[in-house]
Formats: structure tokens, C-alpha cells, sequence
């Protein structure tokens, strides 16, 4: 898969309120990146297992249905297997009725058709005051 395609998959499976990622997707020594994570949250994962476990739970424990993902703009790079991505995400708290939006950045690196590496430069305090108390 191209890096566009993989952040395409990654896209629908938000919108389908799965985890980010499937397992055929990742690459064995795949990292996942949140340098800015909220306290108490890694801000590195390594591997695939580690990696897919990590994201089940954080989307089951998440009280957020994803209602869209807009403002998508991929900025190619010089290596053809690297993006920058821009994007909004859209959701509405499962328990309190809100809607809010928040913006993100990745940067995603694929080896061999499968993600090796995505960076996501979240805006924490956007996500915490959206999904506020329950």
C-alpha cells in the first residue's frame, strides 16, 4: 500500500469507530509517535502487537463517535514513501451529546507497502475540552 492508501484505511476505520489500525497493515517493528499525549499516555509504541493492543483499547475506552474527517491536505515529500498530513477530526461524545472538531498532524512512513511509522501531533487540550467530564 502507498502511504496515501494507508492513511485512507486509516481514515475509514475512524469513521467506522474501529482501532486505527488492522494488523495487515503495520509492519512487524511498526512505532507509533504522540510526542504531545496527554499525561499518563505513552508517547512511543513499538511493534506490531504492542502497537494494535495499544489502539483497541484506547478506541474502546475513547467516549467519542468520529462524525468526519475533514480538511484533509497530504503534502508529499522527497521519499516517496513518506507524507505529511493535515487534518480535522469531528466527533460527538457518546455520553454528553457534544460535538466538537480538533486538528491534528502526521507524518506517515511506510516500508515495503506496510506502516513503519506514524508521528501524530495532536492538540491535547482541544481533545481534553472536547471530551470533557463525562
Amino acid at each position: 500500500m502507498t502511504p496515501q492508501e494507508i492513511f485512507e484505511s486509516m481514515r475509514a476505520r475512524w469513521l467506522a469507530g474501529l482501532p486505527t489500525f488492522d494488523a495487515d497493515s503495520l509492519a512487524d517493528d511498526v512505532v507509533v509517535e504522540t510526542p504531545f499525549a496527554a499525561p499518563g499516555q505513552p508517547t512511543r509504541t513499538e511493534g506490531k502487537q504492542p502497537v494494535l493492543e495499544y489502539t483497541r483499547a484506547g478506541r474502546a475506552s475513547f467516549p467519542v463517535r468520529f462524525d468526519d474527517c475533514r480538511g484533509v491536505v497530504v503534502h508529499e515529500t522527497a521519499d516517496p514513501e513518506v507524507i505529511v498530513v493535515e487534518y480535522e477530526l469531528v466527533g460527538t461524545h457518546t455520553v454528553t451529546g457534544v460535538t466538537a472538531s480538533v486538528p491534528f498532524i502526521g507524518v506517515l512512513r511506510t516500508r515495503d507497502g506496510k506502516l513503519a511509522h506514524w508521528r501524530e501531533y495532536q492538540h491535547t487540550l482541544a481533545i481534553t475540552q472536547a471530551a470533557g467530564p463525562a
